[in-house]
C-alpha cells in the first residue's frame, strides 16, 4: 500500500487507506458540514454511520460512498434518531472498521468503534447527554399566564432521553471514556472544547478550526414572502439553543423582525407561542440559506455552542451576528467588528443589544476579512497531515526497524 502523502487539498491524495465514521447523517447541521470536508480530504474513503436520510441532511452526501450499518433499516430511527439512544453504543461497539486509518467525527458515538488500525478522533463536542444533559434535554415550556403546549413528539423524545440517560448515564459514561481512550490522537474545533476533553477525559486535543460551512459561492434562490431587513436564527429547535429567548427578544422589539430556520422536537412549541413579527421558514436548501443570509440585517444565536459556525457562515455575507459570550463564539465572534456579545441566553439580556446592531454602522469588508481567516485549504491540508503522522506512527509500532 502506497505511503500517505500530504498534498494540497486541490488535489487530494490517491487510494488513501482511510475509512470515516460519522454518528448519523439524519439532520443539517455543523458536524454534517465537518464531514464533508473531511470527504474532500479523503475522496476515496468510505463514510460509515448508523443512520443515513438522504431527505433530511445536506444533497452534498448523495451520490458518495455511505456506508450505513443495520439500524438504518429502521425507518422510524432515521426519522426520530434520538430514539435510538439507547441502541448507539453496542452498535458502535460492534463495528470493527477495516482500514489502515479511521477518522471518527464524533459528538459521543463514532469514537467508539473497533478498528483494524489507527484511530484519529475529530470531537465536535463530549457528549452532551453525559456531560451537560441539562442542556441536551431541557426543560419543558412553561408559562405562568399560559397552559403548556402539548406535543407528542417532543414530548416523547425527551422522555426517552431521560429515561435512558436515568437508566443507563453510569454504563455509557464507562463506554464512552473507554472510547476516548482508544484513539490515538484527538481534534476539536475550538479552545472550549478542548478544555472540555481535557477536563472529560484527560485527553489534550489539537485545536483545528473548521471553515465555514457556507459562502457565498454558488446559487441563490429567494424565500417567497421574506423581505429583506431581518435578524436570522439558524439552529437545530432543541433545549439547548435557547431559541425560545430569541424568540421573546425579538417579539418585544415590534418594529423588528426574526426569521428562524432550523428544525427539531420543539419546532411545534416554539412556532405556537411565537408572536407576528416571528416567521418559521421551512424546506430550506443552501440555495435558500444563501438569499437569506444576505438578506439579513444580523444573525442572532443564543446557545452554548461548541464551535459557533453560524456567525462565520453569516460573516463571509458581510452580516454581523449578535451571540452569547461564551462557547465557541469566543473564538469566531470578534466583539464590535464582526458581532455583539450579550451575557445571558434571556429576553432580557438579548433585546438592548439587538437594538444595538440595528444602529450600529458595520464595516462589511471587515466582517469578510475575518471569515476568510477560517480558510478550507487550511483545515483540510492540517487534517491530512494529522492523518499522516498517526498512519506514520501506527506503521512503525506494527513495523519496528530491524537491527
Amino acid at each position: 500500500m502506497n505511503d500517505l502523502a500530504v498534498t494540497s487539498p486541490r488535489a487530494p491524495p490517491a487510494a488513501m487507506p482511510v475509512a470515516l465514521v460519522h454518528d448519523y447523517l439524519t439532520q443539517r447541521g455543523g458536524a454534517e458540514r465537518v464531514v464533508s470536508l473531511m470527504m474532500e480530504a479523503f475522496p476515496e474513503a468510505p463514510l460509515y454511520t448508523s443512520l443515513y436520510a438522504a431527505d433530511r441532511t445536506f444533497a452534498d452526501f448523495s451520490g458518495q460512498d455511505i456506508r450505513p450499518f443495520g439500524l438504518n433499516r429502521f425507518a422510524l430511527l432515521r426519522r426520530y434518531h434520538r430514539l435510538a439512544l439507547p441502541l448507539l453504543a453496542p452498535t458502535f461497539s460492534n463495528q470493527r472498521i477495516q482500514a489502515e486509518l479511521t477518522v471518527c467525527s464524533s459528538s459521543g458515538w463514532a469514537h467508539g468503534v473497533r478498528t483494524t488500525g489507527g484511530k484519529l478522533v475529530y470531537c465536535h463536542t463530549p457528549a452532551r447527554w453525559l456531560y451537560q444533559a441539562e442542556f441536551y434535554v431541557g426543560k419543558p415550556f412553561r408559562d405562568v399566564s399560559s397552559p403548556e403546549p402539548k406535543h407528542w413528539r417532543a414530548t416523547f423524545n425527551r422522555r426517552v432521553t431521560r429515561l435512558t440517560l436515568g437508566t443507563l448515564s453510569n454504563t455509557l459514561r464507562r463506554w464512552d471514556q473507554k472510547a476516548a481512550g482508544s484513539a490515538d490522537r484527538y481534534l476539536t474545533n475550538s479552545s472550549v472544547m478542548a478544555a472540555a476533553i481535557k477536563r472529560v477525559y484527560g485527553i489534550e486535543a489539537e485545536v483545528l478550526r473548521p471553515p465555514p460551512g457556507l459562502t457565498p459561492a454558488g446559487p441563490s434562490a429567494s424565500v417567497p414572502g421574506v423581505e429583506p431587513g431581518y435578524f436570522l436564527c439558524v439552529a437545530r429547535l432543541l433545549p439547548y439553543k435557547n431559541v425560545q429567548a430569541i424568540v421573546d427578544a425579538v417579539g418585544s422589539l415590534p418594529d423588528s423582525r426574526l426569521v428562524i430556520v432550523g428544525d427539531g422536537p420543539l419546532r411545534r412549541a416554539l412556532r405556537d407561542r411565537a408572536p407576528a413579527n416571528v416567521r418559521f421558514v421551512a424546506g430550506v436548501d443552501d440555495a435558500k440559506l444563501r438569499w437569506l443570509y444576505h438578506h439579513s440585517l444580523a444573525l442572532v444565536a443564543a446557545s452554548h455552542e461548541d464551535y459557533g459556525l453560524t456567525p462565520l457562515e453569516a460573516a463571509t455575507f458581510g452580516r454581523p451576528s449578535v451571540v452569547l459570550r461564551a462557547g465557541g463564539f469566543l473564538d469566531t465572534v470578534r466583539q464590535g467588528v464582526t458581532g455583539l456579545f450579550f451575557d445571558e441566553p434571556s429576553g432580557a439580556a438579548m433585546t438592548p443589544v439587538l437594538e444595538a446592531a440595528s444602529n450600529a454602522e458595520w464595516d462589511s469588508a471587515a466582517i469578510v476579512a475575518h471569515a476568510r481567516t477560517f480558510g478550507k485549504e487550511a483545515f483540510i491540508g492540517r487534517l491530512q497531515e494529522v492523518a499522516r503522522e498517526v498512519l506514520v506512527a501506527g506503521r512503525a509500532q506494527r513495523d519496528p526497524p530491524r537491527h
